[in-house]
């Protein structure tokens, strides 16, 4: 028998050894030389702690609120698609594990946006996530290989049909070609409000100047992300970019990570460094993969244990008391070496 995970990491095993493997690789890949992919997890590595002593820890508070609905921990489900390819019940699964974050995609047809906009509201979902860094699809070599096939998605059923002719390359970058607009820009947002009255949140924001833009514009928060490194490789690992997004939106709306989650101590120091909460992608879908809805449970559960043991042992017994000193940056030690220099 099977030893059971005693992390996230080793969902990742079990879920490649669960999965064919054109649908692991869809999961598990990242853009061309996937650099930042190796970046998403290697730079939370580089963050170390200060942890405070002699604080009473005896009662731990992970509970907070996003957008005024209140949450156990925060810690969300990222967007992320075809959850079929890992387990049958696909989406309903992961639903049923964990609220889950969901995300619209802005097509070429103006109104089948729409209509899932609609949808969304007249089914009780409470925000809209628009993804803004997919244009065109990235380069993802792994998914030409595998000639990767697009699965229907049920909410498109009717509106939009996944049968697609490619010569060559993936069916996934063909059946993408059809839907993703190249011509979004920051006025299609007003279009966006104009039709709904749930947030908006933009998810693929990783520039001070376009957090700026996004408070400009009035959406109601912003992701810190890089499409899990799925789009363009070199791009800067999100833990890298969050602290200086936090500073640019001034705490006029909340900022939300994603990437290279694995860890409780990850968790912490996105908190630390100023955000509201974080997403998890990836492990979510090995968990499904390996064990279906009670693998996603599983991934949940680790990382909130593991971020009430990171405080804990950090002296943080609510989530108000993850400052910005309980972590050290490769900027801090740089710019301690620089201090000392001076001296």
């Amino acid at each position: 028998m099977a030893e059971e995970p005693v992390n996230v990491n080793e969902f990742q095993e079990l879920a490649r050894q669960s999965l064919p493997k054109m649908s692991f690789e869809f999961y598990n890949g990242g853009a061309e030389d996937q650099h930042t992919l190796k970046e998403n997890t290697e730079a939370f590595q580089r963050i170390t702690f200060r942890p405070r002593i002699l604080v009473d820890v005896s009662r731990i508070d992970m509970s907070t609120a996003i957008l005024g609905h209140p949450i156990s921990a925060p810690i969300m489900i990222a967007p992320t698609s075809f959850h079929k390819l890992a387990h049958p019940e696909g989406e309903v699964a992961t639903a049923r594990a964990a609220a889950a974050c969901n995300t619209i995609m802005i097509c070429k047809r103006r109104d089948l946006t729409a209509t899932l906009v609609q949808s969304a509201e007249r089914y009780g979902f409470k925000a809209i996530i628009l993804t803004v860094d997919s244009p065109r699809l990235g380069r993802r070599e792994a998914e030409i290989k595998n000639r990767m096939i697009a699965p229907q998605m049920k909410i498109f059923e009717g509106l939009l049909s996944s049968e697609v002719a490619s010569d060559n390359g993936s069916k996934l970058e063909a059946y993408a070609a059809q839907i993703l607009d190249s011509s979004l820009s920051w006025k299609d947002i007003e279009w966006l409000r104009s039709i709904t009255s749930l947030p908006i949140l933009l998810k693929g924001v990783l520039t001070p100047e376009d957090a700026i833009k996004a408070t400009e514009v009035g959406v109601d928060g912003i992701i810190v992300s890089n499409h899990g490194a799925r789009q363009l490789d070199y791009s800067p690992a999100t833990i890298t970019v969050l602290e200086e997004v936090v500073v640019a939106v001034g705490g006029k709306i909340p900022v939300f990570i994603d990437g290279g989650i694995r860890r409780g101590t990850d968790i912490f120091k996105a908190l630390a460094l100023g955000a509201k909460a974080v997403m998890v992608g990836r492990p979510v879908l090995y968990g499904l993969a390996a064990k279906g809805e009670q693998g996603v449970r599983q991934v949940m559960e680790m990382l909130k244990n593991e971020l009430e043991l990171t405080m804990a042992l950090s002296g943080c017994p609510t989530l108000k008391d993850i400052t910005r000193s309980h972590v050290r940056t490769e900027q801090d030690r740089l710019n301690s070496r620089l201090w000392v220099d001076k001296v």
